[in-house]
């Protein structure tokens, strides 16, 4: 099932080459992975830390920056050929990535950024065993105070573990904690948006109450089949590392994919930083 799995998965790559030329469709990409275009586009994150559309994006951009400076073509032939709506959106990204501007990546001897082909490979592991159950639940809602966040360079690496920070300095988790049926705190990912790489995050709990300071937000979690992974160890550490497995050897090997909507962490109280300290991922999966 793994060789399965790697194989469906450079089949994608090897259709997103062939069409740099034409308009991002994901679901093409994904159907050509046998998968869907949710967990498609889950997978290729969590395996690459670049969304779809970010890998496209750059890949785009290197190969428009070797015909300018092999061929000299007209810049805005290459912004059309590279699907971008305008010369100034297209230079704009291409001075982002290379530091330079389009015209000047023509000049002799100019240097550039080669943002060359990623390749997946099968990484056979059994040597650690991988904690889960599968739990069924039904809807319920959870309040909690959220942001927007963005996969775009790594935004959400230093945004999140700041909102954290900054809502136990301020008392915002302990006003949550209060209207919690228990006294776990989630990280709640969820409304994602623009291919996966805009996203809100919320600070949250379950709970069964019915109104709250205007600064929280009552976000509603449908019924679903859930897998629960269990973490074991300090923080954040421990925890990067069951997504880490999760996506490279557990959805490989198991007959499931994640299905649309929210997931979480879920922090019981406790130290954080102990080495025993335990806590879980609810990732939201549906049968291939």
């Amino acid at each position: 099932m793994q060789m399965q799995w790697l194989n469906r998965m450079m089949s994608a790559l090897d259709l997103m080459e062939v069409k740099m030329e034409e308009p991002l469709d994901i679901a093409e990409f994904a159907k050509a992975a046998c998968s869907s275009p949710y967990h498609f586009q889950r997978m290729f994150f969590m395996l690459t830390g670049m969304t779809v559309a970010e890998y496209v994006r750059r890949r785009r951009l290197s190969l428009a920056a070797q015909e300018l400076a092999l061929f000299g073509p007209k810049v805005i032939d290459v912004a059309m050929k590279y699907c971008y709506d305008s010369p100034e959106s297209f230079s704009k990204a291409f001075r982002k990535l290379h530091g330079i501007s389009p015209s000047d990546a023509r000049s002799p001897g100019v240097q550039l950024k080669a943002f060359p082909r990623i390749s997946f490979h099968l990484s056979l592991k059994g040597d650690k065993e991988m904690d889960y159950r599968i739990v069924q639940k039904e809807g319920f809602t959870v309040v909690g105070k959220s942001i927007r966040s963005s996969t775009i360079e790594g935004e959400n690496s230093t945004e999140i573990p700041k909102f954290w920070q900054d809502s136990h300095k301020d008392g915002t988790v302990e006003r949550v904690a209060i209207l919690g049926k228990t006294q776990d705190i989630l990280g709640l990912c969820y409304d994602t948006q623009q291919g996966g790489e805009v996203f809100k995050y919320a600070i949250a709990v379950e709970t069964d109450a019915l109104a709250a300071d205007s600064e929280f937000e009552f976000i509603q979690i449908p019924e679903a089949t859930w897998a629960v992974f269990n973490s074991i160890g300090p923080m954040p550490g421990a925890i990067q590392e069951v997504w880490g497995r999760i996506y490279q050897e557990w959805f490989p090997s198991t007959g499931y994919e994640q299905a649309e909507g929210p997931d979480f962490e879920l922090y019981p109280p406790g130290d954080t930083m102990s080495e025993d300290y335990r806590c879980e991922v609810w990732i939201p999966i549906v049968k291939k």
